[in-house]
């Protein structure tokens, strides 16, 4: 067990080092790097791979009894060993099991190809020129496509890939939740669209992008994000990256004509960020440190973002600190205006800067199209008269420019396949979630209205962040809310919340 935790670090401590070259790359890299260093993050991920297909690894898990029926461990061997080393070796088992399915060229080539793809991708979004980006599309398909194959599957090729990301839920479970979240979905943005409009166009007057970055870093501190172990970068499109256990960075993008786009990414990105800085010392420094899924990371950011930050209270407590350093901007704004002016529901292109309601239509999309290109029923070519189509039919607009479309997600240039239903999943998990915490914290409100945001940190502490991967997703669910995945909380939220800011009847 000593030795396999010591052979972990290693891969933790790798992985960190391309973590911060790939964080370079989407900040402060020159254009001109971009091939040599997509050659050093090849190296680094075949020296990753080499390390986690080891043949010391698979005796390590035969001596401890770890197999497909025993993934913890055989029960008498592992008698003396904690809950949390029995998920390592359940951890390691999984990740083995996979990686030694993917030959070293493969996963050579997928790491090159990444890096390459995704420079291309940044200048044809910038110059709306998907034809530029379509071979390096094509070829990612063609590399993701064998992976799945190499890992193995029943029923879909794409169930593998989603399993990278959201261990252990197949497409078909993901089709079932859109199909139920979609019926309640519909009639939800069709009453909105037929009730007047909320007024935001105080949001979209011009804000400074130093102010915006400015007042960013108030709410961070409110929201107890520790800068000494973190970074706010700006990047085209934010993210969140872990380099070690004291090192989570977090990036956004300034728009200064819409306030709301940088505000919420932060706040977002933060959520990612204070899980991952949120491990507990049993796990530090090991491969047990890091989200359990993408859908439990999304319920995190999602959490912050929405739950906190685009309530009532949020707005009672930051709404005087804005008007001062906009004065004119929001002149007779009051918190009922910001209120529901953040909570405006209207249809748009771009996901990261979508409404709660409409947000998971996006996500349906992209879900589906992924699917339909790994099953080879969608040929790339074909994919932007496909992404419009779509948005007609579940938004009821069309973008004018592939930028606003189909190019503007960085996803697929990276070949991160199975990476988008977690978005949606992680709004479930988050409202499930959050149904728990108000019935621990009778006056969680009236805290986040006076500006004290450090018991939900604390209970998302205590319930989530300190297991790491050392739980599943469906182990967190039962665990704190006594019960599976259950949309029925996501969707009575936003009713409530909804009808109120629109008062619907």
């Amino acid at each position: 067990m000593d030795r396999l935790l010591e052979i972990g670090k290693d891969i933790k401590t790798w992985s960190g080092i391309g973590a911060l070259l790939g964080w370079d790359q989407e900040t402060y890299m020159p254009e001109k790097a971009v091939d040599e260093r997509s050659r050093q993050q090849a190296a680094l991920s075949s020296l990753v791979h080499e390390k986690m297909t080891s043949g010391e690894i698979g005796e390590l898990l035969e001596d401890l009894g770890a197999d497909d029926d025993n993934p913890m461990g055989d029960e008498s061997r592992c008698a003396d060993l904690s809950r949390t080393e029995r998920a390592f070796i359940r951890y390691v088992h999984r990740s083995y099991r996979k990686e030694t399915r993917l030959p070293g060229r493969l996963v050579k080539e997928l790491s090159e190809t990444r890096s390459k793809s995704q420079s291309v991708w940044a200048k044809a979004r910038q110059e709306n020129d998907f034809k530029s980006f379509q071979p390096w599309l094509e070829k990612l398909i063609d590399l993701k496509l064998e992976t799945a194959e190499a890992y193995g599957y029943d029923d879909n090729p794409y169930d593998p890939l989603l399993d990278d990301y959201e261990p252990d839920m197949k497409t078909s479970e993901v089709q079932r939740v859109f199909s139920d979240l979609k019926a309640d979905l519909v009639p939800l943005v069709k009453a909105i669209a037929e009730s007047k409009q909320v007024d935001n166009s105080f949001l979209t007057k011009h804000y400074p992008a130093k102010l915006q970055e400015e007042f960013g870093y108030k709410v961070l501190e409110k929201l107890n994000y520790p800068m000494d172990r973190g970074r706010l970068d700006v990047t085209a499109h934010p993210f969140t990256t872990e380099l070690g256990s004291d090192d989570i960075r977090i990036t956004t993008r300034y728009m200064e004509d819409f306030f709301n786009s940088s505000l919420y990414s932060i706040i977002h990105e933060a959520g990612h960020g204070l899980y991952e800085l949120g491990m507990g010392d049993d796990i530090r420094g090991n491969l047990l440190a890091g989200g359990t899924s993408l859908g439990i990371h999304e319920s995190q950011s999602r959490t912050w973002e929405n739950l906190v930050g685009r309530s009532r209270e949020f707005w009672e407590y930051f709404l005087p600190s804005l008007k001062s350093m906009f004065p004119e901007n929001l002149d007779g704004v009051d918190v009922e205006a910001m209120w529901r002016g953040v909570n405006k529901v209207e249809p748009s292109f771009i996901r990261v800067e979508a409404d709660e309601v409409t947000y998971s239509l996006h996500v349906m999309l992209r879900f589906e199209l992924e699917q339909k290109l790994i099953n080879r029923k969608l040929a790339v070519k074909d994919l932007p008269e496909a992404w419009n189509e779509g948005m007609r039919e579940l938004l009821g607009i069309v973008p004018e420019r592939d930028s606003d479309g189909v190019l503007q997600d960085v996803h697929w240039s990276f070949g991160l396949f199975g990476y988008f239903p977690t978005y949606a999943l992680g709004n479930l998990y988050g409202s499930q979630f959050w149904n728990t915490m108000v019935k621990d914290i009778p006056d969680v409100y009236t805290q986040m209205a006076s500006g004290d945001f450090t018991r939900i940190l604390a209970w998302l502490r205590e319930h989530i962040h300190q297991y790491g991967s050392s739980k599943t997703a469906g182990e967190l669910a039962m665990d704190i809310t006594g019960e599976p995945l259950n949309a029925r909380y996501f969707v009575d939220y936003l009713n409530s919340k909804y009808k109120t800011v629109y008062k619907l009847d």
